[in-house]
């Protein structure tokens, strides 16, 4: 079986019901990435660090990776499961898989020099990064000539 595109014969008909007759919208998405999800994320910038908080319930602390390469962070995880029941008359198997990857671009001003902390409770991965110290009696004013 081949897919053909919707030939748009009746204009009425695609001004009434939009959503049903955009098959250009539905064959485009891809179905089966309604499934893959990508969790909540809070950034909370303080006077002397930054909090990134991970929403990713379900997973262990073993599943996830997180890195800094080139000033980009890179959070993920991968769960993989697998169940199996067996009963007098039949046996059942199920497989569990849930990943996702997110990466930010760090500011400058995070301090590469200071621990950086990462931890997983109640299904909250919080990663904990410090701020540069600037000395407040330092003057951080340029002035710019004009040719």
């Amino acid at each position: 079986m081949s897919l053909i595109k919707f030939n748009k014969a009746f204009p009425v008909l695609d001004r009434m019901f939009p959503e049903i007759l955009d098959t250009d919208r539905f064959f485009n998405q891809d179905l089966f990435l309604r499934d893959n999800w990508i969790p909540a994320i809070n950034v909370k910038e303080h006077e002397t660090d930054f909090e990134i908080e991970v929403a990713a319930p379900g997973f262990s602390k073993k599943d996830f990776e997180v890195t800094i390469t080139d000033d980009i962070l890179t959070i993920s995880a991968e769960s993989k499961r697998e169940s199996e029941k067996e009963e007098e008359n039949y046996s059942r198997r199920e497989f569990y898989y849930n990943s996702f990857k997110r990466s930010f671009t760090l500011p400058t001003t995070v301090d590469y020099s200071k621990k950086i902390r990462a931890k997983y409770e109640n299904g909250v991965l919080l990663v904990h990064l410090e701020k540069i110290e600037v000395s407040k009696t330092e003057e951080h004013k340029k002035t710019i000539e004009i040719d």
